[in-house]
């Protein structure tokens, strides 16, 4: 498909609708992303020609919603290149699949293991790993985050040790749109034997997923971060290892035999699908994967550095503005301050313009306290999004400046 933002921009119906008589400029992508006209339609096809539940009816409908559930585990299997559609596990989104994962990690921890994660995760990705520890009595350790936002990869070195059993990292952050280097990370960790969960929401809509060049272990993401309805996402992970795991729940369709006394359970990957599963967003998940693969992904990745750059640009130019997290690897956001209002009340009289951004902690805590701010406003940008719009926006700020200062 020829890369034309005019052209992708019509293909969204909610980019033509208006905030208190302002055209919508969104610009919370990094949050949830907006859905294109295809992906609408693959879910009201789903339930108005063949709403059913998968892998047990006797009749058409059933078959019909099968071949399209299991269509759409191949469509992600291939998009993020995993040897085996086994591995690719239905979830509700990456904190389910980060659960899923430190669920199956406890079992395996002791008080003499360690965990590693980083100064700049999303909540989920410190909670779980911290409850786990806790469950077993291990050690959780954090690589720091430098004063422009990027891991300070010395101390993670000096992190590993043959006590490591996991590490978990962000493929990009959701606050600074810092790319880490997942695949040196991963080779480091390998080097000292330990598994490697990478949490890749803020990834996979920018392009480039690969798990087997990666090396990782785990790789997980939401469907709405990629153009794909909220309540469904994805748990890549080794067969190898999912297969010694324990199951995360239990119920229909994860069980091969019960009696009263025991069950045994089922094949990957639906061992780890336990009851009715999302059948219609996993389908529009396929829908939207498949539309989003049919650009070319080096002009994808071209058009989001170039407005990501723009943006930089008008930022560091602003009167009063300060960027947080100035990372030489940037995609998607940047995350700022403003010298004269508190990030809530910027972004309320942004909406008031008809712009849609973030603001607030970003489900990230430590990382405002490492960068001393209460939260910050942030603007993240997708494939539909513009210069003009990045240009707008910086003009709406100074208004919002005017009125604060």
């Amino acid at each position: 498909m020829t890369f034309n933002v005019a052209a992708i921009r019509e293909q969204f119906p909610i980019l033509k609708r208006e905030v208190d008589g302002n055209p919508l400029v969104y610009l919370d992508n990094a949050a949830s992303t907006q859905k294109p006209q295809c992906v609408i339609d693959a879910l009201v096809d789903y339930y108005t020609r063949c709403n059913s539940n998968v892998h047990r009816g006797a009749h058409r409908l059933a078959d019909e919603a099968t071949k399209e559930f299991e269509a759409a585990r191949d469509i992600v299997k291939n998009f993020i290149n995993a040897p085996n559609r086994e591995e690719v596990i239905w979830t509700s989104g990456t904190t389910e699949s980060l659960n899923i994962i430190a669920h199956g990690l406890r079992e395996t921890l002791s008080s003499d293991d360690e965990v590693i994660v980083t100064e700049m995760e999303h909540h989920a990705n410190i909670v779980t790993w911290q409850e786990a520890c806790r469950f077993a009595g291990a050690t959780l350790k954090v690589v720091p985050v430098s004063d422009q936002g990027e891991l300070d990869l010395d101390v993670f070195e000096t992190l590993l040790s043959p006590k490591t059993k996991l590490v978990a990292f962000p493929h990009v952050s959701n606050v600074l749109g810092t790319v880490n280097p997942v695949k040196w990370l991963t080779q480091k960790a390998k080097e000292v034997g330990a598994l490697v969960s990478i949490d890749g929401a803020q990834g996979v809509a920018h392009g480039g997923v690969d798990v087997q060049d990666i090396g990782c272990d785990f790789y997980s993401f939401s469907g709405h971060k990629i153009y794909a309805p909220m309540g469904i996402g994805v748990m890549w992970g080794k067969k190898d290892v999912l297969e010694t795991w324990p199951v995360w729940q239990t119920g229909g369709e994860m069980i091969s035999t019960v009696t009263l006394e025991k069950a045994t359970w089922n094949t990957l990957p639906y061992r780890f699908e336990a009851g009715t599963p999302n059948v219609g967003d996993a389908i529009a998940l396929g829908a939207a994967i498949k539309w989003f693969s049919e650009f070319d992904l080096k002009e994808v990745q071209a058009h989001e550095r170039q407005l990501i750059a723009h943006a930089t640009k008008c930022a560091e130019a602003f009167e009063g503005l300060t960027i947080i997290g100035n990372a030489k690897d940037k995609v998607g956001a940047i995350s700022f301050v403003l010298d004269c209002g508190h990030p809530a009340d910027i972004g309320f009289l942004l909406d008031r313009q008809g712009f849609a951004i973030r603001t607030g902690d970003h489900c990230a805590q430590p990382l405002m306290s490492r960068f001393d701010v209460p939260g910050t406003a942030r603007v993240s940008f997708s494939i539909y999004n513009t210069l003009e719009e990045v240009d707008a926006f910086f003009n709406a700020l100074k208004k919002v400046r005017m009125m604060l200062a």
